[in-house]
């Protein structure tokens, strides 16, 4: 029995496909991806990100291949890291051929740029011949122009019908190992295209919402879309999309998956905004505290409330705790029993040894 049925998530149950070694549909895990901004021809600083992108976390990343120079270089690339890559084609059918034979393990292809059927058919055989998977990308900024007559302007009925020509088409031929996003920059846009989507098709998803914007912004603007849409079941992998370092994707995405207890990565801190009552520097503490815990990758729920309003209640809900009191005498709690008192002065240092702690203990 479920002690908070209130916090239960039916996930759609979809196909499971393979992109290399990860697992993405069915039972498996949300993974988390983000996407190289290095020149791809400049080989050691694109596998030098990929390596800091699998550092936070990462289970899949894509790789630009915009030129033939690019997919050449995908070769050696992909034989010096070992999360797998996707070649991420828009506008020319042979970098996708090309990146299916340098051994990405799948192809991310926009159909309103990628061409003809007769191109895509070509890729399709590709990616059989090379055990590639495909992700089939809609976009709302480079909708066919066909849909666009159609519909005027971009909306959901539009990108869902992009998808569901491309489905045809790949099932047609045989295919079945692909995934589908339908993006824009809209939020709304964006969550009733997958809503509708999620409805007549049982591919794995690819969340997003498309060029989201800056750090503070396109985090705020991608956890209400791909937050909702995984509240209600629809979603097998995600990337938040942020003009911003690429790991600051893949950690906004691990925050998204922890925040509604889908999947968690390091330490999630509870903390109050702070007040009048607050009894040591909650703001600067908690910023203090997300730097020193970053290399923690074991999940621990920290709660950090500076009185005694809240920090009892909140510090029986997690593994570490920690509520202001009076006279500069805190009080720290290890799995909602009270632990001991500490000094403001010696809060920052205390919390992060009982952190590291608890992850030993996990390991």
């Amino acid at each position: 029995m479920n002690l908070r049925p209130h916090r239960t998530i039916n996930r759609k149950k979809t196909r499971e496909i393979k992109v290399g070694k990860i697992s993405v549909g069915g039972n498996s895990l949300i993974s988390v991806q983000s996407m190289t901004n290095t020149l791809t021809t400049d080989i050691k600083g694109t596998i030098k990100q990929i390596q800091s992108l699998e550092d936070a976390g990462a289970d899949i990343v894509r790789v630009s291949c915009p030129d033939e120079d690019s997919t050449k270089c995908l070769k050696e690339i992909v034989k010096e890291v070992t999360v797998p890559l996707v070649a991420d084609i828009h506008f020319h059918y042979k970098r996708a051929i090309e990146a299916a034979k340098m051994g990405a393990s799948c192809l991310r292809i926009n159909p309103g740029n990628i061409g003809s059927k007769e191109r895509i058919l070509e890729v399709i055989k590709a990616a059989k011949d090379n055990n590639c998977s495909i992700r089939i990308g809609v976009n709302a900024g480079s909708l066919d122009k066909s849909l666009l007559e159609k519909y005027k302007e971009p909306c959901p009925e539009a990108l869902v019908e992009s998808a569901q020509y491309n489905i045809k088409l790949f099932e047609d031929n045989d295919f079945f190992n692909f995934k589908i996003s339908v993006k824009s920059s809209d939020i709304f846009l964006t969550v009733k295209a997958y809503k509708k989507l999620s409805k007549i098709c049982d591919y794995p998803l690819h969340l997003g919402v498309t060029e989201a914007g800056g750090l503070y912004t396109g985090s705020i603007k991608s956890s209400i879309g791909i937050g909702q849409l995984l509240m209600e079941g629809i979603g097998d992998t995600i990337r938040v999309s942020l003009s911003s370092d690429p790991v600051d994707e893949v950690k906004a995405g691990y925050e998204i998956l922890k925040s509604i207890g889908i999947r968690s990565r390091g330490v999630n801190i509870i903390s109050c905004p702070s007040c009048a009552r607050q009894a040591f520097p909650v703001i600067e503490t908690v910023k203090a505290l997300e730097k020193k815990l970053s290399h923690i990758t074991k999940p621990i729920d920290l709660s950090i409330i500076g009185c005694v309003v809240n920090g009892p209640g909140e510090a029986a809900q997690t593994e570490v705790g920690l509520t202001g009191g009076g006279q500069d005498s805190n009080l720290l709690y290890l799995s909602g029993i009270p632990h001991s008192k500490v000094a403001s002065s010696e809060i920052i240092d205390k919390v992060v040894k009982l952190v590291e702690q608890k992850a030993k203990e996990i390991d």
